[in-house]
Order: C-alpha cells, then sequence, then structure tokens
C-alpha cells in the first residue's frame, strides 16, 4: 500500500465514518481541521532501507520474474 492510500486509508476512519454530515460545508470544515491536526503531529520516516539494498531487491525481483523458473526445473529434472 503506498502512502496516498494509506493517508486516504486514515481519513475514512477518522474523519468520513461515521457519515453523520449536514451539508458539504461541514464536510469541507472537518476536513480541514483533520488536516492541520495530521500535519502538526507528522514526523519524518526514518529510513533503514538503504538504496543499495533495494537494488539488491530489485535485481532479486527481476530474476524471479525472468525466464529463470524454467532453468530451474530443468536442472531439477536432470
Amino acid at each position: 500500500m503506498n502512502q496516498l492510500e494509506i493517508y486516504f486509508s486514515v481519513v475514512q476512519r477518522k474523519v468520513v465514518s461515521p457519515n453523520d454530515f449536514t451539508d458539504l460545508t461541514e464536510v469541507r470544515d472537518r476536513l480541514r481541521a483533520f488536516e492541520d491536526r495530521y500535519n502538526a503531529a507528522a514526523q519524518p520516516f526514518q529510513w533503514k532501507f538503504t538504496t543499495s539494498e533495494l537494488d539488491d531487491l530489485l535485481d532479486r525481483l527481476d530474476w524471479h520474474t525472468a525466464d529463470h523458473h524454467e532453468e530451474s526445473s530443468v536442472a531439477l529434472a536432470a
């Protein structure tokens, strides 16, 4: 799930539900109040996954999605 999906999931649970709004102005006001609160409490995320680790992971994924499965099957059959 990417960061945007996470944010909208939080908005859905904390702001929109229950859907007891009387008009769109109330929806707007509640969303803006949530945004202000969320931004005030937000902290930068400390990544522990390095770019070299990401490169290694992507290389492994490329290897697994390539035609190496057929090579492995042939080696096992021999």
